[in-house]
């Protein structure tokens, strides 16, 4: 049998695809494997070049093939898919694995430990409470609206919204409709709850975390986006320059260029979804204090005057991705420019 040098691996649930090459890029084999034979398989192999793309079991099989002394390769599932050829089986897919992990231009996604995953998932656990509970209040505000009771729309008017609830036995609101609606108040307060302690836990870990300080001292970033951005980029000088960073979360300009004509429509939005979300936030937050309290900033200030609000916000998000870059890829603490001291 040739020597091994790569193998695309095809993660699955309980039959995985293994596709052997050697250095030439030959096949050598390309077998199924049962979850409980993956391990044992690599064990027996030397060491070799080991890829799979990104999914949700895909950290924790490159550390534990990493443990093994193999060197794992964990790639962005939409740069395989073109490597596909005639159809879609298992087989196909790890051959399409082995083909994608050799071209230089693909940046795998760097392998997470346990703790920053523990990380993200309270990040994406909080998110699913949020959803949830947003659900539920426009559930209660919907069934309500039925009877003629209305409030201001917003979270922050969730108060008014109950307020406007008649007191049990009141004859506008029939019993079994009262019951159900104090069933959703119950579940909205449980969520609420369940929110409120997550964000004490994050704000605890943002305090012994010293990188997450230096970015929550950036403007429009607090303690649950310096968070988010820690537990989702475990390795910043993966990217070469800020702009990369930025147009990893999808803030950049989509390009549609041909020769020296050159077209730029909206942000591509390719990358972490959660991460440009709360860097729009934070955008928006930034801008609309400018608006009302005035900026020293002249850059802040033009921007504003001369681009419409989301235009302003993506523009300031983008400048902001590019500091966190900074930050997290060279050291050093967040300074204000001279025109912002004193702000």
């Amino acid at each position: 049998m040739s020597e091994i040098a790569t193998i695309g691996l095809d993660l699955a649930k309980q039959v995985f695809q293994a596709h052997g090459a050697d250095a030439q890029g030959y096949t050598v084999f390309n077998r199924k494997l049962r979850r409980g034979e993956v391990l044992p398989f690599f064990e027996k192999l030397p060491p070799c070049i080991v890829g799979m793309e990104a999914c949700g079991s895909a950290h924790y099989w490159a550390r534990e093939i990493s443990a093994l002394g193999h060197e794992v390769r964990i790639l962005p599932a939409q740069y395989v898919k073109p490597f596909v050829i005639r159809g879609k089986t298992d087989a196909t897919d790890a051959i399409a694995i082995s083909k994608a992990m050799k071209h230089a231009d693909i940046r795998p996604v760097p392998v997470k430990t346990a703790a920053q995953q523990a990380a993200a998932m309270v990040l994406h656990t909080r998110t699913f409470f949020v959803r949830q509970r947003v659900n539920a209040v426009n559930a209660l505000r919907g069934y309500m609206a039925e009877f003629g009771l209305v409030a201001d729309k917003g979270i922050a008017n969730f108060r008014k919204l109950v307020a406007a609830l008649p007191e049990r036995g009141d004859p506008r609101l029939p019993a079994p409709a009262r019951l159900l609606l104090d069933e959703i108040l119950a579940e909205i307060e449980t969520l609420t709850a369940r929110i409120q302690r997550m964000d004490e836990q994050i704000a605890d870990h943002a305090k012994q975390d010293e990188d997450i300080r230096r970015l929550a001292s950036i403007p429009g970033i607090r303690a649950l986006t310096a968070s988010a951005i820690k537990a989702h980029v475990p390795d910043p000088r993966s990217f070469k320059s800020a702009r990369q960073f930025s147009a990893w979360l999808g803030l950049t300009p989509r390009q549609n260029s041909s020769g020296e004509t050159r077209r730029q429509g909206s942000i591509s939005r390719m990358g972490n979804a959660e991460l440009r979300s709360l860097l729009y936030v934070g955008a928006m937050g930034v801008i609309i204090a400018a608006r009302r309290f005035g900026t020293r900033s002249a850059w802040l200030r033009r921007l504003i005057d001369r681009r419409p609000l989301k235009v302003a916000v993506i523009a300031l998000a983008n400048k902001t991705a590019r500091v966190v870059w900074a930050l997290l890829a060279k050291g050093g603490i967040y300074q204000a420019p001279a025109e912002l001291a004193g702000s």
